[in-house]
């Protein structure tokens, strides 16, 4: 059994040790060491990182009562070992757990919602709560409590017990061990069986903020962070604000309300472009027709025009020639893409004919019998694609 001095000294982040096993599983090569202060993942918590003798370990797992240190390389000693710990994302994770069990305890206190699972990821913290919504106005009350309690400064405790002991304090849920359990304190705060890492005190979670909601089944999952990573977030949003007013030179109070009104013109002119371009498309299908002289296959080759262009295109031209056979081509730089389409006084399915072309091209396509789109590899020029496809026609 290993030795955990992550919970003899959670601040512990430098240690010396004795390999007491190398070995090789299915994530890789591993050390188990007399003791250790890497955290192994569990409980929604991910692993700590670090090196041990300067050899990066990249995942630890506790597997039978031992921690397995994953490393990138074989130690170059079987001897003692200097173990450090990422001390950044241990102090991290300490901030993101303890600031959950605030919010929890609240959440469950105060509004009757209990938490139902737990997961600390690498940029934001989430809870899923037995809940169907969370209102605007109880989101605010729960962040503020929150906060209270972590600028309070209530004392973080940690006690190893039987389950008959732990079950004299007001556990917040039953207890799923039968033997020694660790209990995590915040008094008159929170009473919890917890294995994760925490601060000493609730003031070094220093800040919780809400993110929003989302549902999650018949749940809701409140995304959060605490600590240091509030004031990343800050940053970060602080650095796009800034970047927005040099875009649009506005306060930020009406920068919502000017970029809504940006948008909508956005639109407005978006739509009024493709009014347009649907008129300049009758005129060319129009011209086509012209041209073409009421021939029975009408084709035409472009270049670099969209699909959804040649499905527009060619839907006006079979409006207007009911008794032909269409082939629209658009040549790509390493591309072939194609809408063949008949005229409503024909009657031949032109899924089939495409069947039979598309393999010239390794091509792939279908839709109705009267209209059909795709596209392949450009393995022949356009012309010889269209001249193959008149042919069977």
């Amino acid at each position: 059994m290993t030795r955990k001095l992550y919970y003899e000294d959670v601040y512990t982040m430098d240690f010396d040790s004795k390999v007491v096993q190398t070995d090789e599983d299915e994530r890789g090569l591993y050390v188990v060491l007399e003791e250790t202060a890497f955290y192994p993942t569990g409980g929604g918590q991910p692993h700590d990182e670090g090196t041990l003798d300067d050899i990066e370990v990249f995942g630890v797992e506790e597997v039978d009562d031992e921690v397995r240190h994953y490393i990138k390389e074989d130690l170059s000693t079987e001897g003692r070992v200097h173990g450090k710990i990422n001390q950044e994302r241990r102090l991290d994770h300490m901030q993101q757990h303890c600031g959950q069990h605030i919010i929890s305890a609240v959440f469950d206190d105060q509004f009757d919602i209990p938490t139902t699972s737990f997961h600390l990821g690498k940029d934001t913290v989430t809870i899923d709560l037995d809940t169907g919504k969370l209102s605007d106005e109880t989101l605010v009350k729960v962040e503020e409590q929150v906060n209270q309690i972590i600028r309070s400064n209530y004392p973080v405790e940690t006690k190893w017990m039987s389950v008959t002991e732990a079950g004299e304090y007001p556990l917040r849920k039953p207890l799923a061990v039968k033997g020694d359990v660790r209990l995590v304190i915040i008094p008159e705060i929170d009473y919890n069986g917890c294995g994760g890492t925490h601060p000493h005190s609730t003031g070094e979670v220093m800040a919780a903020k809400f993110l929003g909601w989302t549902k999650n089944k018949h749940q809701v999952r409140l995304e959060f962070v605490c600590g240091n990573r509030v004031l990343q977030k800050l940053g970060q949003k602080h650095q796009v604000l800034t970047e927005l007013k040099r875009i649009v030179p506005k306060p930020e109070q009406q920068l919502v309300d000017e970029v809504g009104e940006l948008i909508h013109a956005s639109k407005e002119k978006d739509k009024k472009i493709a009014e347009l371009e649907g008129q300049l498309l009758h005129y060319e299908a129009e011209e086509i027709l012209s041209a073409s002289n009421r021939q029975s296959v009408i084709q035409r080759v472009f270049n670099d025009r969209s699909i959804k262009t040649l499905q527009s295109l060619g839907k006006a031209i079979i409006e207007k020639a009911p008794e032909a056979y269409v082939i629209l081509i658009s040549e790509q730089e390493k591309q072939l893409q194609f809408v063949l389409a008949r005229g409503e006084d024909i009657d031949r399915n032109m899924n089939e004919v495409a069947k039979q072309v598309m393999p010239l091209i390794e091509g792939k396509g279908g839709g109705k019998p009267n209209f059909v789109q795709g596209g392949g590899k450009r393995l022949m020029d356009g012309q010889s694609f269209a001249g193959r496809i008149h042919n069977l026609l």
